[in-house]
């Protein structure tokens, strides 16, 4: 079933636990998704990266997105992440998205609150809900990472925007990581408490399950997996290409990659206590 990002969030947070959102490319990934999702009995939110969304790739796979949520038994929420301008809030909207992330994070504190506040008026117009961003999440090939998220800070951008959840830096970055982070907890706990609404942990992969757990516990419920996803897709593609036996039929040739994917899916959706929460 399709909701929005602010009934799904507001699932995990009554629950105490993240809801996983997977970044997909293409409908195999989708399928291995829904597909856990679906095993797992989890709400989960499929995502599309803002560069898929101006390109044509955003514009045939949003339909995807929208059929297998209406297909499924369990909640999924089709989300914009990391969109930068109105230009892919607007495409995202108009084709089926539920839940919108506006990243103003690059910009000053006041550009970043103009912009998300007027988001969030738009979204509002059409019921759905608006995750923003404040610290910004940088990559892990950044030479300098951006100052951490502080409750202050936090709890001021939240007050003038109205946002749903919030993305927060607090020793994540996208991408793998060179060495295990080090997620600053007590950090997470202090936003939570200064602004009382659901955080957000971007740069999900590679970060040690303790860390996730505790993370949780502290406020985080909505995380987000797209490097992971990825290198099991290119895996699953590799081991079919070494099979002798593979078959150049495209639909059975995808066959390994959507198991893959399905496979990390099912894990991501553990980790994050999702499962049986549907």
């Amino acid at each position: 079933m399709l909701v929005t990002l602010q009934e799904i969030i507001g699932m995990a947070d009554a629950g105490n636990y993240c809801i996983p959102a997977f970044n997909v490319y293409n409908t195999e990934c989708l399928m291995g998704v829904l597909a856990a999702a679906e095993e797992e009995k989890a709400p989960v939110i499929i995502q599309l990266y803002p560069r898929l969304v101006k390109e044509e790739v955003g514009y045939y796979l949003s339909p995807a997105i929208v059929a297998g949520a209406h297909k499924a038994s369990v909640p999924v929420c089709f989300h914009l992440d990391h969109g930068p301008t109105e230009l892919e809030v607007t495409r995202a909207l108009r084709w089926g998205a539920t839940g919108i992330m506006l990243d103003g994070s690059a910009h000053s504190f006041e550009k970043n609150v103009e912009m998300t506040k007027h988001t969030v008026e738009v979204c509002s117009y059409v019921g759905v809900g608006v995750e923003g961003e404040i610290g910004h999440v940088g990559s892990v090939n950044d030479d300098v990472m951006g100052e951490m998220t502080t409750p202050e800070e936090a709890a001021e951008f939240v007050r003038q925007t109205g946002v749903t959840c919030l993305a927060v830096l607090v020793g994540n970055a996208h991408g793998h990581y060179k060495k295990p982070p080090c997620l600053d907890i007590d950090r997470i706990k202090a936003i939570r408490e200064a602004t009382g609404i659901p955080l957000v942990l971007h740069g999900g992969s590679g970060i040690p399950d303790d860390q996730v757990k505790a993370a949780i516990n502290a406020g985080i419920r909505k995380m987000n997996i797209a490097t992971d996803l990825c290198c099991v897709f290119a895996e699953g593609t590799k081991a079919t290409l070494d099979d002798p036996k593979r078959s150049i039929a495209v639909d059975i040739f995808m066959k390994k990659p959507i198991e893959y994917v399905k496979a990390l899916a099912v894990e991501k959706i553990r980790l994050a206590g999702a499962s049986g929460k549907a």
